[in-house]
């Protein structure tokens, strides 16, 4: 599953990359004033930045939901493991009892 996730950042990144490259590209080839191809830029990078700030946001978000998920594995584990030491500890109480009581009868 954090695989896809990964995959899914990455596919976004670079599609975001590639939508960047390609407005300079058209920016730098349209037959428009550098005044306007400039504020036509900032826009450009106004929309990325948020973009990004939105990304961002949401990978932090996919990162804790990645650690709660794991916390709560490691707990489970825990849980099993402290009732499969539990269940060893009785059944060599067991036949420690049973071997007693073979050595006394």
């Amino acid at each position: 599953m954090a695989d896809e996730r990964g995959s899914s950042a990455n596919v976004l990144v670079a599609f975001l990359s590639g939508a960047a490259l390609g407005a300079v590209a058209a920016l730098l080839l349209a037959p428009q004033s550098g005044r306007e191809s400039r504020e036509q830029l900032r826009g450009y990078a106004r929309r990325a930045e948020d973009n990004l700030r939105d990304l961002a946001g949401r990978a932090g978000e996919s990162f804790e939901e990645a650690v709660d998920q794991g916390k709560e594995f490691v707990d489970s584990k825990k849980s099993v493991l402290r009732e499969a030491f539990e269940a060893g500890r009785e059944a060599m109480k067991h036949e420690r009892d049973r071997m007693r009581g073979e050595e006394q009868g």
